[in-house]
């Protein structure tokens, strides 16, 4: 009996007209993240909700970066519809040809913070490069600028930096104001400018990190008295017991994407799908499950994020007042010639 019936649904469904089962096939779309917690979090918040609003199946999957979404690009072998993705990496992706222009006639970005978006991506959610210290060293009287950071005799102590191109601190430590450090460092003599008070910093760099993970750990283990890294992983450490505090003043503001690979199988679904996880209710909830902030500035202004909460995100409008936006322009222009600059400082 059981057979007979799927036998039927089998040969009803083939004498649909092909219009109609491709309709049928394209209820079902492929999301792909870096998986664990923090995917776990895009699936509760994000992924499954809109997927039920939509009356939709999501399927998810997780994958390697952008290496993996070349590969299946130029092979011709494209099976995902929507990706996550680092800002930088979907603007390179974006260049390459990689990525279907996103449909701002079905996607709203009217009351998302400049700079969030852009014609290959849009930004999912925003996190902060911060300023952090070890409150066993210095009590909650830490660095409160990166010219604190660098000053090791106000703030005797080791420090660990990031083992990739990471300038923006330097030239504010150097006393550039903010809104003033790409210009500065899109001049003539401005990466070398960064370097040579990197090269400052650097006799008090006890480890160059290389991963959020390890520097979640070297706040977790003491080994260092501060650190410059992603405001939540520190506040994932200090959940477990680490005793770490820090600032949101000068921290750099960037956010993860969502993109759609060039010849998604679902392109229009994958741009409504887009749309849906874009809107205020969405992003508000992310917050539930990482201290990660929304870059659509209407969540803070529907109720479902605490003010006392809203406060500690990095892209709450009172902490963005104080933060620099990373300019993916700048890497997309630049990032050759400062990574051998910033690789040459570490290992000289």
């Amino acid at each position: 009996m059981q057979r007979r019936s799927l036998l039927g649904t089998a040969i009803a469904a083939a004498a649909l007209p092909l219009g109609a089962r491709r309709a049928r096939a394209a209820e079902e779309l492929t999301v792909v993240s870096w998986g664990g917690a923090f995917q776990d979090a895009q699936s509760k918040a994000l992924f499954q909700p809109a997927a039920k609003a939509l009356g939709i199946t999501v399927k998810e999957e997780t994958y390697s970066g952008l290496a993996e979404l070349r590969l299946r690009a130029k092979s011709g072998a494209v099976t995902w519809d929507v990706v996550s993705s680092g800002s930088g990496t979907s603007a390179r992706a974006g260049v390459e040809g990689l990525l279907e222009k996103l449909d701002y006639h079905v996607i709203d970005v009217k009351d998302f913070i400049p700079g969030t978006y852009a014609d290959y991506y849009i930004g999912g959610d925003a996190f902060a490069t911060v300023a952090a210290w070890n409150t066993k060293t210095y009590g909650q009287a830490g660095p409160q600028s990166w010219a604190d950071f660098w000053d090791a005799k106000k703030f005797p102590g080791t420090r660990a930096y990031r083992n990739t191109v990471t300038l923006e601190p330097a030239l504010m430590a150097d006393g550039v104001p903010p809104d003033q450090v790409y210009a500065v460092l899109s001049a003539p003599g401005g990466i070398d400018r960064a370097i040579r008070k990197m090269q400052e910093l650097k006799p008090h760099v006890a480890v160059w990190w290389s991963s959020g993970a390890q520097s979640a750990q070297l706040m977790k283990d003491g080994a260092v008295d501060m650190v410059a890294g992603w405001n939540g992983r520190f506040d994932d450490a200090r959940k477990s017991g680490a005793q770490v505090a820090y600032t949101f003043n000068q921290a750099l503001l960037d956010y993860d994407c969502f993109v759609v690979p060039k010849g998604a199988p679902h392109r229009d679904l994958a741009m409504r799908f887009v749309a849906e996880i874009s809107k205020p209710e969405y992003q508000a909830a992310l917050t539930r499950y990482i201290t990660y902030g929304p870059t659509n500035r209407r969540a803070y202004d529907i109720g479902a994020i605490p003010a006392d909460y809203a406060a500690t995100l990095p892209s709450a409008p009172a902490n963005t007042a104080k933060e620099l936006l990373i300019d993916d322009g700048w890497y997309m222009k630049y990032t050759q010639q400062a990574a051998q600059a910033y690789q040459d400082m570490m290992t000289q």
